[in-house]
């Protein structure tokens, strides 16, 4: 029987509701916290053990993080799918919301096919503390390079926040979604296609896709907003393929401890996605990657010495 303690469930799930969404890695986190701590911790929350379920767990708490920000953007995706719909019905693509969701679309193709090829042996191969520390320094040097790149204009030319004329009736988050579409949907393909790195634990989704949305020239804010929003099909649907696993024998003796975990990392991704939402609006991904690089080589440290 597989074992995993309510604390331990709970722990995770806290951890991965705020690391997803904030860019230092959910993955990365998941994989150190438990050899750092040592003891039972390292011993029943192994990814890369034999047989382990920790990583069907892992994913499997990612759906409720996806259903943060579902609720979260539940005003966005309703006009998203509903331009969807309306663009399918009519064959055309011109209209704000026709045109994000068509980006959402297309721009989440990349790492949905990496992800089926590739994640089981990035996993595997890479799941392990020492691979983790490293990249989540990478991480963070990747997450400085990004705020180097846009203060010395060698970035594109950035969205203003000003409305433009005839737009001054609109929400923020439309006036948001409107500049986001003023990228070519090769651009935003581009964007998406950055979450392939997050692939390799300690490399943060969100973290890789703000700072290709800065690079191509998005503030922060619409940045950070067009990163979660391709984030939640991504998340919802690696999900959605291990849940079948927690209900078989690998679920066995853990489903309670799953669901309670489940609890705290929607909590906790709500938390998160409100905060950085209002976060990114003035500030950068520059305190986040000093962290990430503190915190990888320091664990790298720890771990090769101990």
């Amino acid at each position: 029987m597989s074992s995993l303690s309510y604390t331990e469930a709970v722990t995770v799930g806290l951890l991965q509701g705020v690391t997803e969404l904030f860019p230092v890695s959910s993955l990365g986190h998941s994989i150190l916290l438990p050899a750092l701590l040592g003891g039972h911790w390292k011993r029943d929350l192994d990814v890369s053990a034999d047989n382990s379920p920790y990583l069907s767990v892992l994913i499997g708490l990612h759906l409720a993080t996806a259903l943060a920000l579902v609720v979260y953007f539940r005003r966005d995706w309703v006009r998203v799918i509903g331009g969807l719909a309306t663009s399918v019905r009519d064959r055309r693509i011109t209209t704000t919301d026709q045109k994000l969701a068509w980006m959402l679309v297309v721009a989440t193709i990349p790492v949905g096919i990496a992800g089926l090829a590739l994640d089981h042996l990035f996993r595997s191969a890479l799941g392990r503390p020492q691979p983790a520390a490293a990249f989540l320094a990478l991480n963070g040097i990747v997450l400085y390079g990004a705020e180097l790149l846009r203060r010395g204009g060698t970035g594109r030319r950035r969205a203003g926040h000003a409305p433009v004329a005839g737009e001054e009736h609109l929400d923020p988050d439309e006036q948001s979604d409107r500049r986001i579409t003023r990228l070519t949907l090769r651009q935003g393909t581009w964007i998406g296609a950055a979450q392939i790195l997050a692939l390799m634990p300690g490399i943060s989704r969100s973290g890789v896709t703000i700072s290709a949305g800065v690079f191509r020239g998005l503030s922060h804010e619409d940045a950070a907003r067009f990163a979660f929003l391709l984030a939640t099909p991504v998340i919802a649907a690696a999900a959605l393929l291990k849940v079948p696993d927690l209900m078989g024998p690998q679920g066995d003796g853990i489903r309670g401890q799953v669901l309670a975990g489940s609890v705290a990392a929607f909590a906790a991704g709500y938390v998160a996605v409100r905060f950085l939402s209002r976060y990114f609006e003035n500030r950068t991904l520059t305190p986040f990657a000093i962290y990430c690089t503190v915190a990888g080589l320091g664990s790298l440290a720890y771990l090769s010495l101990g």
